[in-house]
């Protein structure tokens, strides 16, 4: 039963709840954390990781995009930023993180940011960077905005790539535009040889629309970390993770019996500040988490510890920072960050670790089984 409170005469609210209000219970058996697996397979892909990147510029090129592949995860580049507008998207991202360091505030940052996005997407740049990834032997998966998904897609699918990333700050099933045909993602899935990713959603209704397009996998909430995006001070929406992710969650069961037996991975966007976290998300139903904050510590992300959302670009309204959110004296290599080993204690290093140890100690030996765990709700 769901739970809601009235909030004044006539109108009702639901309460909800962040990942950091429920707690995992360990109530079977423990087991060694060496038995236990986090290997993730969407549609043909599998992945040692369940780990999907935020499609930022300051953290994904096309060289650590590779890297990130290689140790078992799943990379995904902005199909609309830096590297497919800029020849020199290192030396824009250079200045951007000297203006970051220089203005705490963080606006001259974005204007420039806003700038080098007027910049038109230049299609052989962008081709050229999935061949990038693609001859190095990494997975390729592209983000695209639902606006500019028709338009770009047919270049993506051509250059090589394995996934689309289909992402908004909050999607729909139909993105409609008065200046553009609307987008009806069931016929456009229907339409690519490619599996595709779609997302944020936040609630169960949304999320099995998305299902029902044919989507493979769908993202639970839009990213962002405290302190840097601020889509609940510009839009007065504000993500409750563990409440979202466990409806989504139940859309997929729904899903799954009303189709006979098709399973869409739900993937976990925002609210993840810790290895804690990430295993929260799993316990509350995901399948797989997207990281952005947590990897910009990492020595290969092209910000080196400033970080900004994909919709921190926007032309009009930017709903993120540009920050630096690690000390680039403190950046880890991406091993470290994603498996250890690490002498920092504070979650933010051995992600995988983390999760496996959690999984190890409530006695599950698979992701799909630890989404059984009990949880508690902080008082």
């Amino acid at each position: 039963m769901r739970n809601v409170v009235e909030i004044g005469m006539g109108r009702e609210a639901r309460r909800m709840y962040g990942l950091g209000e429920v707690d995992i219970v360990p109530s079977r058996r423990t087991r060694s954390s060496k038995e236990v697996s986090t290997a993730w397979q969407i549609d043909a892909y599998q992945m040692d990781l369940p780990v999907m990147t935020h499609p930022t510029d300051a953290v994904v090129s096309p060289e650590s995009a590779v890297e990130f592949s290689r140790l078992g995860g799943l990379a995904v580049l902005n199909g609309e930023g830096l590297w497919a507008r800029h020849q020199d998207p290192e030396a824009a991202i250079a200045e951007l993180r000297e203006l970051a360091l220089e203005d705490v505030t963080g606006h001259r940052a974005v204007a420039r940011l806003q700038e080098l996005h007027r910049a038109p997407i230049d299609r052989e740049l962008l081709a050229a960077a999935v061949r990038r990834i693609r001859d190095e032997g990494g997975t390729v998966a592209v983000r695209v905005s639902p606006q500019h998904a028709r338009d770009l897609t047919p270049g993506l699918v051509a250059a090589g790539i394995d996934l689309l990333v289909v992402q908004g700050t909050i999607i729909s099933a139909e993105h409609v535009s008065g200046e553009d045909e609307p987008l009806n993602l069931k016929d456009f899935i229907h339409e690519l040889d490619v599996p595709v990713i779609a997302g944020g959603v936040v609630d169960y209704k949304t999320a099995l629309h998305l299902m029902r397009t044919g989507a493979a996998g769908v993202i639970v909430g839009y990213g962002g970390v405290e302190g840097v995006t601020t889509t609940g001070s510009v839009l007065g929406m504000e993500v409750h993770m563990a409440t979202a992710i466990a409806d989504a969650a139940a859309a997929r069961r729904d899903y799954l019996d009303e189709t006979g037996g098709r399973y869409v991975h739900v993937l976990a966007d925002g609210d993840i500040y810790t290895s804690g976290d990430i295993a929260r998300a799993v316990a509350c139903g995901a399948d797989a988490v997207v990281l952005g904050p947590l990897l910009a510590g990492s020595l290969e992300s092209p910000g080196r510890g400033v970080y900004w959302d994909a919709v921190s670009a926007h032309p009009k309204v930017p709903r993120g920072h540009v920050a630096e959110i690690d000390d680039e004296t403190a950046l880890a290599p991406l091993a470290e960050v994603l498996e250890g080993p690490t002498s920092v204690p504070d979650g933010t290093r051995n992600l995988m670790g983390g999760l496996r140890r959690a999984m190890a100690k409530c006695g599950y030996s698979d992701v799909k089984g630890f989404q059984k765990v009990d949880l508690s709700v902080r008082p």
